[in-house]
């Protein structure tokens, strides 16, 4: 398996120096591949399902229509890369247009349209679902098209920047090295989205995420200039005379390579097999290891995602140490094996009793991952030399794209199966956004309450309590109207259901939906009545007539929002109730205590929201508002056969996968001997020509 060593000549070639400059400028094109490219293929599929409640399956389906298109685009960007010639190189253009509308696009795939007003445009809940995934599909269409423009002819041009072939492995850890550095603060997206100055206070993760983008767009922006005006393109004025290829060629020749098609098949498993852990594996720490808190789970996921990262920029060094001793081949089978370990360790390692346990994994798998997408790069521009010795034509850009395309399809493919069997797990992500519904609800009531019990309220001066009264007042109007709107639309929709259960809970919601409308519009009329009598007080209102009004505004301007927290614990018993009710296949008995339990907790917060009087001290309501924002933080435990289930997947379906992609990387024959033997030849042959060039230009002369 050890490739053969290499002879001492080649230790001290100084053709293999890369300036520390260029190595740096190169290696921040990483921040795209690794970091952003993660982010878009995690989050969007975790938030759209946790957060927004759409359906995992649906996700991870429309995270292979990107897929397909690139089938398309990749080989394009990859010929078009190869075959442009500008004052400015042919791939540097490139880096500037796709890193600019990275950030663009990597902004508006966020901006995802919810919300009660968005969903009344829609006469289904199913119809608004279906509207947000298509909005997802076409933003990660463009955000991932950005992504090729910018990727391609980058890994094309790190294939150009040496020939020696250790200084090529050296100048893709470069690229590992500053895309896992800033990826050291991306697993904290999550709860960082999470806070209340990016979400607010009734939003979620997707509300916060839409800002935090924003900040990522205005770093990357400025990296994207620098790496256009500071990266060279030494191999570019030997093929700035390079004869044009027609695009079937180039594919046709990409794969004949045999050597290629054994490591594109290696990476394409393993890259399928093991994104099974970054989807499953959002999911595991939130919903077993801390039993659906997902604050403290998106905390975890931050120290976890963290310590992957250092491991990843720490692993480069061993990578150039090992690499050279024991040839790439052997040292891509080390990674795999170390990979399948680290799933192994999983079975122990995944533990609601020692969280933390889960960074050995973490730490095995991030070392292997860095080893081998590391090496799978710097083996591609191996195989392009050996391409130009065989044909006379350099062509990095089209096997990039196809190389780079396999490993997206991998990512791809294991999105929709993970997508797919989080549905076969039964995991439940309706009862999830119901319990975020309603927790954000309670939240709300919260932060009105400490504001009426702060500075700016009864604490503070009567000036300052009377300007408070009036906003809470015309917000709370603005707000009841909307309500009020919302509720009209959803009582008239008609019932087509004839399940028995169905009809029952549809007629419920709908007396539900008439009872919190008429409240709403008696608030909407002593809203309207109250704001007339803040108008009226004067320019000088006395201190007491000010105060008076005020208590009277804390009681109104809460009603909607109770009303709305009602409602949604409306909806997340009926749903409950509901899902008690469907057949079970396995564990009925425990299945069912799950059920009995959560339903339980779920009325004991209702019987709690619906005891609170809102002409109670403001102390006393914040203190009863907070008790009920802890209880229902639990409602998010999932059953304990979708917990098993996850499991299972998320460590099997890796393992195995990459047992098969040690079958095809042992078929791979390009050894280090082979490729320095090509190296010397290329020089050789490239030195007859232009002393052939020299002696016909003399001869002109002559």
């Amino acid at each position: 398996m050890k490739d053969q060593k290499k002879s001492p000549d080649h230790n001290s070639n100084t053709e293999g120096h890369i300036p520390f400059t260029q190595l740096a400028a190169y290696g921040a094109g990483g921040i795209i591949p690794i970091a952003l490219f993660n982010i878009a293929g995690l989050l969007v599929g975790l938030m759209g399902n946790i957060s927004l409640g759409l359906s995992a399956f649906w996700l991870g389906a429309i995270m292979i229509v990107p897929r397909l298109w690139d089938a398309l685009s990749d080989p394009i960007i990859g010929h078009l890369s190869d075959n442009t010639r500008t004052r400015w190189g042919r791939r540097r253009p490139f880096l500037l247009v796709g890193g600019i509308l990275v950030a663009v696009t990597f902004v508006i795939m966020w901006w995802i349209p919810k919300g009660e007003m968005v969903q009344t445009w829609f006469p289904t809940e199913s119809g608004y679902h279906a509207f947000q995934l298509v909005y997802i599909m076409i933003t990660l269409l463009l955000f991932f098209t950005a992504v090729n423009i910018f990727e391609i002819p980058h890994g094309a041009l790190g294939m150009e920047m040496t020939t020696d072939y250790h200084a090529r492995t050296r100048l893709f850890s470069a690229k590992s090295f500053v895309g896992n550095l800033f990826a050291m603060g991306t697993p904290w997206l999550l709860a960082i989205a999470s806070l209340e100055v990016f979400k607010g206070p009734g939003g979620n993760e997707a509300d916060g995420m839409r800002y935090v983008s924003i900040i990522i767009a205005a770093i990357l922006i400025p990296l994207s200039f620098w790496m256009f005006f500071k990266l060279k393109e030494p191999g570019f004025q030997k093929v700035a005379k390079q004869e044009k290829t027609p695009f079937w060629k180039d594919m046709k020749m990409v794969a004949s390579n045999r050597n290629f098609v054994m490591l594109t098949l290696t990476v394409f498993t393993l890259a399928m097999g093991f994104n099974f852990v970054q989807l499953l594996g959002m999911y595991i720490p939130i919903f077993y290891v801390f039993g659906g808190d997902k604050a403290a789970g998106a905390t975890m996921l931050g120290i976890n995602g963290m310590i992957w990262a250092i491991t990843g920029v720490l692993a480069v060094f061993p990578l150039n140490w090992i690499s050279p001793k024991l040839g790439k081949r052997s040292t891509l089978v080390i990674a795999m094996l170390l990979m399948s370990f680290a799933q192994l360790s999983k079975i122990v390692c995944y533990n609601p009793h020692y969280p933390y346990l889960i960074v050995i994994p973490t730490v095995l798998l991030s070392a292997g991952m860095l080893f081998f997408f590391t090496l799978g790069s710097s083996m591609v521009g191996d195989i392009c030399d050996e391409d130009e010795l065989n044909t006379g034509h350099r062509s990095e850009g089209s096997y990039y794209a196809i190389f780079w395309w396999f490993i997206k399809m991998g990512t791809a493919l294991a999105s929709f199966v993970a997508g797919a069997l989080i549905v076969f797990t039964m995991f439940d992500e309706a009862q999830v956004t119901k319990v975020d519904s309603l927790q954000g609800n309670i939240r709300e009531l919260r932060s009105k309450v400490q504001t009426w019990n702060g500075e700016e309220g009864f604490k503070g001066s009567t000036a300052n309590l009377l300007i408070t009264t009036k906003q809470q007042v015309t917000d709370a109007l603005d707000e009841s109207k909307t309500y009020v709107n919302f509720l009209e639309k959803e009582s008239t929709k008609k019932d087509n259901e004839s399940n028995q259960n169905v009809a029952k809970y549809q007629g419920d919601r709908k007396s539900a939906l008439l009872n919190t409308l008429s409240v709403t519009r008696s608030t909407v009329a002593g809203l309207k009545h109250l704001q007339t009598r803040l108008d009226n007080l004067g320019s000088q209102p006395e201190d007491s007539a000010v105060i008076n009004l005020s208590k009277e505004a804390v009681s109104l301007t809460l009603q909607t929002k109770f009303e709305k927290a009602k409602m949604n614990s409306f909806e997340l018993l009926s749903h409950l109730s509901s899902k008690s009710l469907e057949p079970k296949f396995i564990k009925k008995k425990e299945t069912d205590k799950h059920y009995d339990q959560i339903m339980k907790e779920i009325n004991e917060v209702r019987d709690r929201i619906a005891d609170i009087e809102t002409t109670s001290s403001l102390a006393s309501l914040d203190k009863d508002l907070g008790t009920i924002e802890n209880d229902i933080m639990p409602l998010t435990q999932q059953t304990p056969y979708t917990l098993l289930m996850m499991r299972v997947v998320e460590i099997g379906l890796p393992f195995l996968l990459s047992l098969l992609s040690i079958f095809f990387v042992l078929r791979y024959s390009l050894t280090e001997k082979r490729s320095h033997e090509i190296k010397e030849l290329l020089k050789q042959r490239n030195a007859e020509r232009s002393n052939g060039e020299n002696s016909a230009i003399d001869s002109t002369i002559v």
